[in-house]
């Protein structure tokens, strides 16, 4: 009988057989939580396949996978799948130019808060974006969460998943992408150009954008602030400097 109160989503995967079948799959997988101490063969064999193809994996109490599962039997691993498959950087580029537009991306940079990204994919998908870039760890994924708070745009975005924020950023340079990243003490954006290829970089929600990836960017981009609040929500950010980019081109 499900839970009133916590009903379980339908990208969680719950149990080792259908775990196990959805990385054999090659169905894309966002994570997979294990409880901690687990150490029965069946999961051990599971967890190495999860390695072998980069799925993030996190120990757990087993409370939590208790309660996500909401009183279905889990046998000690969760995974949760993305809603819809994951692009590819060229794939971003080629739809670019297919539509006879410079590249325009969005990049996050460890954004763990699933309802700032799902807002960020919905404000994208308005503002002309070709495709969103998130980190493989430490990030939101296409969650049902995601795709909620995206109100139907995650089917429209194209969103790739990356290995290494700072190593993209070069890559992106090198193709002729100018990159601006958004934190305090930078030009105010009312006077960036982003009428070319660019790429706007937005940060964790607590942390901003990491030092790495700060090193990396061609400009550094700020918002004003006029009240005792120093920052936006990471969403808002993020939803201005789209449209202001979206006027420049």
């Amino acid at each position: 009988m499900k839970n009133e109160v916590n009903e379980v989503k339908p990208d969680v995967i719950l149990g080792r057989n259908p775990v196990s079948e959805a990385i054999r799959s090659n169905r894309p997988i966002d994570k997979i939580l294990v409880a901690k101490g687990e150490k029965s063969g069946a999961v051990v064999a599971i967890l190495a396949k999860a390695k072998d193809k980069q799925i993030p994996i996190k120990e757990v109490d087993r409370t939590k996978l208790d309660y996500i599962s909401a009183g279905q039997t889990h046998q000690g691993i969760i995974a949760y799948a993305a809603v819809k498959d994951y692009c590819t950087v060229d794939e971003i580029f080629n739809y670019a130019e297919s539509r006879g537009e410079a590249p325009f991306i969005v990049v996050l940079d460890e954004l763990e808060d699933p309802h700032n990204l799902g807002a960020i994919i919905r404000t994208a998908e308005c503002a002309g974006v070709h495709g969103v870039i998130v980190p493989k760890r430490r990030s939101a994924g296409l969650s049902y969460t995601v795709s909620k708070a995206s109100a139907g745009a995650v089917e429209y975005m194209r969103v790739a998943r990356v290995t290494n924020i700072a190593s993209l950023l070069d890559e992106l340079k090198q193709r002729g992408v100018w990159v601006y990243g958004a934190d305090m003490d930078g030009t105010d954006y009312e006077k960036c150009d982003f009428s070319g290829a660019c790429a706007i970089v937005i940060g964790n929600e607590g942390k901003g954008i990491s030092r790495l990836v700060r090193e990396k960017c061609d400009v550094i981009v700020s918002l004003p602030m006029k009240g005792k609040i120093n920052s936006l929500n990471a969403s808002v950010a993020a939803g201005i400097l789209m449209y202001s980019a979206m006027k420049n081109r």
